[in-house]
């Protein structure tokens, strides 16, 4: 019943595209269209909700559905990190405590409920219900800890990126060359990979003068789309070749 994809190169690519982009279509729709972080919230965790259950109800794996749910997740983490942090007043650091608190827990009812957090084992409705959760609030913790990086850390967008690029860096060497758990560092790359999107995202689309590259969010989000289905297209086709001819 395994409907997720292979952990490939290819995977943390479009992982990577898909939470960048995110942040720029978050940012596009509350900021940019002045929608609002709580709107904005509601009408992705909406949108969320719908390609969530599209997903649990399919009965293979399809990977334009499967990111098309990711990136849900990445769209409505930056905004609903936006409302913690700046709406509701919690701050970079306390909004980031909270989710870590969060997603501790999620990841502790998944671990009781199936004795395992590996991703190679997901074969039930409620546990794939478990990892989407999972999903959806490390994307939420990536975009607050990418914010406190960027602003509050006074390292800048750019510092912050190559913070997390060295971090992610570590743990492929731990990967590579250590005995640590592989769900763990999996984990740990897919918490990591939201902030590095996050403070990509911001360089991209923040103005020159608050160190970004003012390319705007729909100019980014437009080119980072692009990437990302062409990305798809690619892995999809190589796939359906590598699979067997019946007889």
């Amino acid at each position: 019943m395994n409907k997720l994809p292979a952990v490939t190169a290819a995977f943390w690519v479009m992982k990577i595209c898909a939470t960048t982009l995110g942040e720029t279509a978050g940012d596009l729709l509350s900021m940019t269209l002045d929608v609002g972080y709580a709107a904005s919230s509601l009408i992705l965790l909406t949108v969320f909700a719908v390609t969530l259950a599209a997903q649990l109800a399919a009965k293979r794996y399809n990977p334009f559905l499967y990111w098309t749910v990711i990136l849900s997740t990445s769209t409505a983490g930056t905004t609903m990190s936006d409302y913690m942090d700046r709406t509701l007043g919690l701050g970079y650091a306390t909004g980031s405590l909270v989710l870590v608190s969060l997603l501790l827990a999620i990841f502790a009812l998944w671990r009781v409920t199936t004795g395992s957090l590996s991703v190679d084992r997901i074969a039930s409705v409620e546990t794939e219900a478990l990892y989407w959760t999972a999903i959806l609030f490390s994307n939420t913790l990536g975009t607050a800890l990418g914010d406190f990086l960027a602003d509050d850390s006074g390292l800048g967008f750019a510092g912050g990126a190559a913070l997390i690029a060295s971090a992610l860096a570590l743990v492929l060497l731990a990967h590579r060359f250590t005995s640590l758990s592989k769900v763990l560092l999996f984990w740990t790359a897919f918490v990591l990979t939201r902030p590095f999107g996050a403070t990509l995202g911001d360089a991209l689309t923040k103005p020159v003068d608050h160190g970004g590259l003012n390319l705007g969010t729909i100019g980014s989000s437009l080119v980072l789309l692009a990437i990302l289905v062409g990305v798809i297209v690619h892995t999809s086709r190589r796939e359906r070749a590598r699979e067997p001819t019946p007889a």
